[in-house]
C-alpha cells in the first residue's frame, strides 16, 4: 500500500454537525465538486452507510467505486477502505477523525492512502493526494459552516 497523507482543517462548528455532513452520502455532490453521483448500496441497521457508490469526473480523472465504511461508536473517527479494485485505483484506505475542540470549533484530520491503477511518480501522487485532501476538507467546512446546512 502506499505512504498516507493526512491534512486538517479547523471548523466552525460542534463535532455533530461536521459528522452529520460527512455522514450524509446522498448530499455529497451538492458540495462536493467532482463527485457526480454517491448511492448508498447498504447500511448497518443503525441506519449509517456500509457501503457506498461513488462516480467521480475530476476533469482528470474518472472513476467509479465502491468504498465500506467503518465508524467509531462515538462517531469520532469514520474510516473507509475500496471494496474492490476500479479502473483508477488498486486500493485505497481512509479516515475522518473528528476532535471538539473548547471553542465549539472542530478539528478534521483526513487521511488518505491511495494506490493507483496506473503508474504516476511518487511525487506526483503526493501532490494529487495533498490537492485531493485540501480540496475535500475545504469543501467540507463550507458546507457544514453554510446556513441550514445540516437541518
Amino acid at each position: 500500500m502506499a505512504d498516507s497523507s493526512t491534512q486538517s482543517i479547523t471548523i466552525d462548528a460542534p463535532p455533530d454537525r461536521v459528522v452529520a455532513v460527512i455522514c450524509d452520502f446522498a448530499r455529497y455532490p451538492e458540495w462536493s465538486e467532482a463527485l457526480r453521483r454517491v448511492e448508498v448500496i447498504e447500511e448497518y441497521e443503525d441506519g449509517y452507510a456500509s457501503q457506498v457508490r461513488f462516480t467521480i469526473d475530476a476533469q482528470v480523472m474518472t472513476d467509479e467505486y465502491v468504498l465500506a465504511y467503518e465508524y467509531a461508536e462515538d462517531l469520532s473517527r469514520i474510516e473507509w477502505h475500496l471494496v474492490s479494485p476500479s479502473r483508477m485505483q488498486r486500493a485505497q484506505r481512509g479516515s475522518y477523525d473528528v476532535v471538539g475542540n473548547p471553542d465549539g470549533t472542530s478539528t478534521v484530520t483526513y487521511t488518505l492512502e491511495v494506490e493507483l491503477s496506473v503508474g504516476m511518480l511518487g511525487m506526483f501522487r503526493r501532490k494529487a493526494e495533498k490537492m485531493i485532501m485540501d480540496t475535500a476538507l475545504k469543501q467540507l467546512k463550507h458546507r457544514v459552516e453554510a446556513p441550514g446546512a445540516t437541518r
